[in-house]
C-alpha cells in the first residue's frame, strides 16, 4: 500500500505485515537496498552487552536455505557488496549491486532476516572474531576513548555499553540468548526497507511483497529504558601510550528537539569536518598543538551527547584544554556576526548536498529518517530548517549545553 508521504522523487508504503518501505528511483546502473531494524545495543538486557552486534555477525552464518558460503557468494559473485553494522539504537543489513540483480539481492536479505539459523558450531568462532575486534580497539586509544567516554557519561545504562561487548560478556553468549533477542526485536513493524536504484516504485513494491510477505508481525518490542540524567564526571587514566587523548562534552538534544538544527549548525562551526572549523583553526593551525581535533554530536531518540576529541602531547595537554574551553566560552558569549552566520549556513548546506550525491548513503539516510520520524524531508525542507536557525537561537543553545559546570571529561595520559 502506497503511503501519502510519497513524493515525486520517492515513494513510501507499508506492507500488510507492517513493514514500512521507501524507494527512490534514480538513473544509475547500481542499486542499493537496506533493512534497518530498530534494535541496537540500547535494546540489550543486563547480561547481553554486545549481543546485538554478535547477532549481526551471526546473520551471515547460514539460513535454512543457504550455508554461509552461499550467502556471501550470492552477491559477491555478481560484483556486489553485502554487509551490516550495529549502532546504539538500530541495526542495518544492506546490499549494493547491479540493477539487474535487484530481485536476487532482496530475496537474500529477507532470507537472512527471516531464516537465519545461528548455527551452534559457528558461535565459538564468532566469539573469537569479536574478541579480536575488541583487542584491535584497545590498540587504538583514539577510537577506544569514544566508547569509554560513553561508559563514563551513561554509566550502567545500555547507552553506556560498548557496542562490541566486553572480554567478559562475549564469551558467555548462548544460542538461546541470540534467539530470545531476535524474537524480541527483529519484527517487520519495527523495521524499514529502504532502496535507491534504477527500477520503478511499482517493481520495487512487487519484489517487497513477494519476499517480505512471510515475515510475520509480532507487535511492538519491549519498551526501552529511559535515558539517564547526565551529571558531570571527570576521569584521568594513565596508560602505556605516547600521546595524550581527551574527550570532553555533555548532554545534548534528542532527535525530536526543535533546536536540533541550531545545534547541528553550531557543532559544524565548532569542530565539524571542514578544516576551517574554530577548533581546527585556533588549536591546530594557530597554536600547532593538536594533530587531530574535532567535535561530535550524537542525538538519540530521547537524549543526546555532544563532545570534543583532541590528541596532543603531554606537555601541551593543559594548554589544549584551556583553548577548548575558550572556544566554548566564545560561543556562549558572542553571537555569530552576519558574515560568520551566512558562511556557516552555506557551508553546512553544501556538505548536506554533497552527502546526497552518494546513492548508498542516500539509501541509508532515507530509511533512517522513516524509521526515526516516520517521515522523510526533501533536501529543500532540510535546507529550510537550517535557514530558519538564527544567531540568537544558536547563542541560547550554546548557553544551555556548553556550560562548563556540566562537562564530563575523560583523558588518557602516558604512564611515564
Amino acid at each position: 500500500m502506497v503511503d501519502p508521504l510519497s513524493r515525486p522523487d520517492f515513494v513510501v508504503g507499508t506492507l500488510p505485515n507492517g513493514l514500512r518501505w521507501i524507494h527512490q528511483q534514480v538513473a544509475s546502473p547500481a542499486g542499493h537496498v537496506g533493512l534497518i531494524l530498530q534494535a541496537g545495543s540500547r535494546d540489550e538486557g543486563p547480561d547481553e552487552e554486545g549481543l546485538a552486534h554478535f547477532i549481526e555477525h551471526l546473520l551471515f552464518k547460514g539460513t535454512t536455505r543457504r550455508k554461509a558460503y552461499h550467502i556471501l557468494s550470492r552477491i559477491e559473485d555478481v560484483g556486489g557488496e553485502l554487509n551490516a553494522y550495529t549502532g546504539k539504537e538500530d541495526t542495518t543489513l544492506y546490499a549494493s549491486f547491479l540493477v539487474s540483480h535487484y530481485g536476487r539481492s532482496m530475496e537474500l536479505l529477507f532470507d537472512i532476516i527471516q531464516n537465519a539459523r545461528f548455527p551452534e558450531k559457528e558461535i565459538p568462532k564468532e566469539k573469537d572474531v569479536i574478541l579480536d575486534e575488541i583487542d584491535s580497539y584497545r590498540d587504538s586509544p583514539s577510537e577506544l576513548i569514544f566508547d569509554e567516554f560513553d561508559a563514563l557519561v551513561y554509566g550502567d545504562h545500555p547507552l553506556g555499553r560498548n557496542i562490541l561487548g566486553t572480554e567478559e560478556s562475549v564469551p558467555t553468549f548462548t544460542r538461546a540468548q541470540v534467539l530470545r533477542f531476535v524474537e524480541r526485536n527483529y519484527r517487520p513493524e519495527n523495521a524499514v526497507l529502504t532502496s535507491v536504484g534504477g527500477i520503478s516504485a511499482k517493481a520495487f513494491e512487487r519484489m517487497a511483497l513477494r519476499y517480505a510477505a512471510p515475515w510475520e508481525a509480532k507487535g511492538q518490542p519491549t519498551e526501552r529504558l529511559a535515558a539517564p540524567t547526565i551529571s558531570p564526571k571527570i576521569e584521568h587514566r594513565h596508560m602505556d601510550i605516547h600521546q595524550c587523548h581527551m574527550v570532553m562534552g555533555g548532554p545534548a538534544l534528542h532527535v525530536h528537539d526543535d533546536d536540533l538544527s541550531a545545534l547541528v549548525l553550531m557543532n559544524n562551526v565548532l569542530g565539524g569536518p571542514s578544516m576551517n572549523s574554530r577548533l581546527n583553526l585556533n588549536i591546530r593551525e594557530r597554536h600547532g598543538i593538536a594533530y587531530q581535533i574535532e567535535s561530535f554530536l550524537n542525538p538519540y531518540s530521547d537524549t543526546g551527547l555532544w563532545g570534543i576529541y583532541a590528541g596532543t602531547d603531554k606537555e601541551t595537554m593543559e594548554r589544549c584544554h584551556r583553548l577548548v574551553l575558550r572556544e566554548l566560552k566564545d560561543l556562549r558569549e558572542k553571537r555569530l556576526g552576519t558574515l560568520q552566520y551566512s558562511k556557516a549556513k552555506t557551508q553546512l548546506l553544501g556538505q548536506m548536498a554533497l552527502a546526497q550525491e552518494s546513492n548508498g548513503s542516500l539509501m541509508a539516510a532515507l530509511g533512517k529518517s522513516l524509521l526515526t520520524f516516520n517521515r522523510v524531508d526533501t533536501f529543500e525542507e532540510m535546507a529550510a530548517k537550517v535557514e530558519a536557525v538564527t544567531p540568537s537561537q544558536m547563542l541560547e543553545v550554546a548557553n544551555r549545553l556548553y556550560d562548563p559546570a556540566q562537562l564530563c571529561e575523560l583523558r588518557y595520559l602516558p604512564t611515564a
